[in-house]
């Protein structure tokens, strides 16, 4: 069973009014009326705001937060995190051009990804942002670009750590990986960074990410601490940054509880307390995506059609895969689990039938809720897929068979 949506941790900000749901305080009729029409991304500045605040609250002063901008790149909510927390991540020369648009500072700006092109080296070096080297081969060709520039460049090295974040929904270190340089070759590419003239910065080093354990969290946070303090022995000069990544999940499916922030704050003041000592000159840096927007969304479809085959009932909406990817389970499951969905138009209606919510497309894939709970919907009725902040639109096939784009609109 779908949990509905009562059952949800950010519950706080979805109330239900005249049987529908609102977000923010606003009906989602008059949400859609000011997106445009439906299909429908809508993403509250007060959750995040929330999100970011409990954040603060809770980790030592001296721990950086940083948006990852991957995670949703619209162009209104990364102005607003941009003046909430204290940098940016991006992984494209249009993110790059993003986060600059903003008014961070370059120096608050880091440019990771494997695969990075000359133009986009060129771009970063000359605008003064931190580039983290993800190969010597990388590292190479950023010397060859910043000598043609005549600009010393920013770098920080990424680690592929010799460990993983364990259950967690993506693991990005340890193994063989595309990303990084695997913590062994490490000292080696050291000794190279300490005669280029490039300007070293410091060490990012990823594990994982999408984990609600906090266990796992702090052991994993545990060895990036103790690997940077031994690279950091070998380094051609003080670090001045250590981006510990992040991985903080959110849950999604029936069973699944929030990450415990208080027991990963109170690892991180134990540890911020030594690092202060080994690493006095480094800033760092918690990078985060999803944990901040993540729950901030909804996706708003509306039924088109209700038919029954065979005896199961199928709602067709307007809204799919072709924008909401992750929720129709393509995205990474490997079994594939419903986000929590509801009628967002019978919000107090008892749940009287077992349905499933398709999209538009021409495939089997294009399920948003398999065989769920609900109550009985009729064409007209919206329906809404919550934790759809982070790897909505952005991460899904919109060009897929030429149907209409989402809107996308934060309130």
């Amino acid at each position: 069973m779908t949990p509905h949506v009562s059952d949800l941790a950010c519950m706080e900000n979805f109330t239900v009014v005249n049987d529908h749901l609102c977000v923010g305080g606003t009906d989602v009729e008059t949400l859609v009326t000011q997106a445009g029409g439906t299909p429908a991304f809508i993403y509250g500045r007060a959750m995040v705001d929330q999100r970011v605040d409990a954040l603060r609250a809770h980790l030592p002063e001296d721990v950086h937060l940083h948006y990852a901008i991957k995670a949703n790149p619209l162009p209104g909510l990364v102005e607003h995190l941009g003046r909430r927390v204290d940098g940016l991540d991006v992984a494209s020369l249009s993110e790059l051009k993003l986060a600059l648009s903003t008014g961070i500072p370059a120096r608050d700006i880091s440019f990771a990804g494997p695969g990075k092109r000359d133009a986009e080296l060129a771009a970063a070096i000359s605008a003064g942002v931190i580039l983290s080297v993800e190969s010597e081969n990388e590292f190479s060709r950023i010397l060859t670009q910043a000598d043609t520039l005549g600009i010393t460049p920013q770098i920080a090295l990424r680690v592929n750590p010799d460990f993983e974040l364990k259950s967690s929904g993506m693991r990005m270190g340890g193994g063989a990986r595309p990303f990084g340089i695997d913590a062994e070759q490490m000292p080696d590419l050291l000794r190279e960074v300490a005669g280029s003239g490039a300007h070293f910065q410091g060490l990012q080093i990823f594990a994982g990410s999408q984990s609600l354990r906090a266990e796992a969290l702090i052991a994993t946070q545990d060895a990036i601490f103790d690997l940077a303090y031994r690279l950091a022995d070998q380094a051609p000069g003080p670090l001045r940054l250590l981006n510990i990544g992040g991985g903080l999940g959110i849950p999604y499916f029936p069973g699944e509880q929030p990450v415990d922030l208080a027991a990963i704050s109170e690892n991180l003041h134990r540890r911020m307390a030594v690092c202060r000592e080994r690493l006095p000159q480094a800033r760092i840096i918690l990078e985060l995506g999803r944990y901040l927007v993540g729950e901030a969304g909804v996706y708003l479809t509306r039924i088109i059609d209700r038919k029954s085959s065979r005896g199961q009932v199928f709602l067709v909406t307007d809204g799919g895969m072709h924008h909401h990817l992750a929720a129709s389970g393509n995205l990474g499951q490997v079994l594939r689990k419903n986000y929590p969905v509801a009628i967002a138009t019978r919000m107090r209606e008892p749940e009287a039938e077992i349905a499933s919510v398709v999209g538009p497309l021409c495939t089997p894939l294009d399920i948003l809720a398999d065989r769920v709970e609900l109550p009985v919907a009729q064409v007209g009725d919206l329906v809404a897929v919550f934790q759809s902040g982070a790897y909505g639109l952005s991460a899904s096939p919109t060009g897929f068979l030429g149907h209409p784009h989402a809107r996308e609109i934060l309130i």
